[in-house]
C-alpha cells in the first residue's frame, strides 16, 4: 500500500498572519520524520469564495470549477492537520467555509489540530472538532495548542516551548494510526 497522504491546511487568510509560519514549523518537522507524504495547503491561495454552490455538499452536485478543484484536492488525502487560529472564540470564517464546501471527500478520514491564539486556540479547537465530526472526520485527541503569549515573541514570531515538539509528534503518531485504519475502511479491507 502506498504512503499515507497528509495535508497541512493553513486556516487563516488574513494579511500578516502567523499561520504559515506555524504550519511550516510543523510541516518541516513532519517531513523530517519520513513516515508519510505531507503537503501544505494555504487557503489564501485556494481561491474559494464564500460558499456559492446551490445544493448542499452532501448532494455532490458541484457546479463551480473552484469547488470541483477543491473536491479533487481534498479527496486525494488520507488525513489532515488543520492549523487553526482562534478568532473571537471560534475558527476563522475561511476555514469553516472550506470545510462546508464538501462532504463525501472528508468522510472517514482523520485529522489532527494545531490551534493558536490567546488561550492556545483551545476554544477554536473544540468548535473545529464539532464541525469535523459532522463531516465524518475523526479528530485525534492529541493536539498542539500554541499560546500567542508563551509560544511567540511579540505575538508574531514563533518561539514554541520545548515540549511543543513532543505534542506535535504525539498528534502526528495518532493521526497516522487513524488515517491508516480509515484508509483500510474506505478501501473495503475491513468491515465497518
Amino acid at each position: 500500500m502506498s504512503s499515507l497522504r497528509i495535508a497541512f491546511i493553513i486556516g487563516s487568510t488574513r494579511p500578516d498572519r502567523v499561520g504559515p509560519t506555524i504550519a511550516e514549523w510543523a510541516f518541516d518537522h513532519a517531513t523530517g520524520r519520513g513516515d508519510a507524504a505531507y503537503d501544505l495547503i494555504d487557503l489564501a491561495h485556494v481561491g474559494l469564495p464564500l460558499l456559492d454552490e446551490p445544493e448542499p455538499a452532501a448532494a455532490h452536485h458541484y457546479r463551480h470549477e473552484h469547488t470541483k478543484r477543491w473536491s479533487r484536492l481534498i479527496d486525494s488525502y488520507d488525513g489532515f492537520v488543520f492549523v487553526a487560529p482562534e478568532y473571537n472564540r471560534g475558527v476563522s470564517a475561511a476555514l469553516k467555509n472550506s470545510i462546508d464546501y464538501l462532504y463525501a471527500e472528508w468522510n472517514d478520514k482523520a485529522a489532527g489540530l494545531i490551534c493558536y491564539g490567546s488561550s492556545g486556540g483551545l476554544r477554536a479547537g473544540e468548535q473545529l472538532k464539532s464541525t469535523l465530526g459532522e463531516v465524518q472526520i475523526a479528530t485525534v485527541r492529541a493536539q498542539v495548542s500554541l499560546s500567542i503569549y508563551d509560544d511567540m515573541v511579540d505575538f508574531v514570531q514563533l518561539a514554541p516551548r520545548d515540549y511543543q515538539v513532543g505534542n506535535l509528534d504525539a498528534m502526528l503518531d495518532s493521526l497516522l494510526r487513524w488515517a491508516a485504519a480509515l484508509r483500510a475502511l474506505r478501501a473495503g479491507l475491513v468491515s465497518p
